[in-house]
């Protein structure tokens, strides 16, 4: 490989992974700021599905009558017991800082690919934390399936991340074993 083409391919890779880093950079901040306003989503979700706060939640069935529940619930916690809320910040918080975590990837991809290992670990855990505790706190099945989607969906970047960056330190070693040669 020539140097022009040496350069090109690494150029390319690193915008390839600039790109997805932060993709899930945003992903994470995003997800994270969800966790703020729980009351108002729950309420804006509600009036999408058509589900009447002044009803039961026994008034609906299947998803609706969870959502109605949440809301309930999640109204009913708000007005009587706000400060359960400061562990959802604290959820957020985390996201927030987990997503700074990963620009020293978008900096130095092979320096701290790491970090990529770290994410995966993190998404392959959301799957027994989800059937564990979606079991013991009674979510439905369904919505447990939903929330086992966030580490699905964020395996799959971080998995494209590995492959890209092994391919980056293939080309930054094949550099370093030309050097040494000369």
């Amino acid at each position: 490989m020539n140097m022009n083409s040496k350069e090109k391919t690494e150029k390319q890779l690193t915008r390839k992974i600039r790109f997805l880093v932060l993709f899930f950079i945003v992903a994470l901040v995003v997800s994270g700021v969800t966790a703020f306003p729980l009351v108002a989503e729950i309420k804006f979700l509600s009036s999408l599905l058509g589900i009447d706060g002044n009803l039961p939640p026994t008034a609906y069935s299947g998803m609706k009558q969870w959502i109605a529940t949440v809301n309930e619930g999640l109204t009913y916690t708000n007005e009587n017991y706000p400060f359960i809320f400061y562990g959802t910040d604290w959820l957020a918080y985390a996201h927030i800082i987990i997503a700074v975590a990963f620009i020293g990837l978008y900096r130095e991809p092979v320096r701290n690919k790491w970090l990529i290992y770290f994410g995966m670990i993190a998404c392959a855990g959301i799957l027994p934390l989800a059937f564990i505790c979606g079991y013991i706190r009674q979510i439905p099945f369904y919505w447990q399936l939903i929330d086992c989607a966030f580490g699905v969906f964020g395996f799959i970047p971080l998995y494209v991340l590995h492959v890209y960056v092994k391919k980056l330190e293939q080309i930054n070693n094949y550099d370093n074993e030309e050097n040494k040669e000369k």
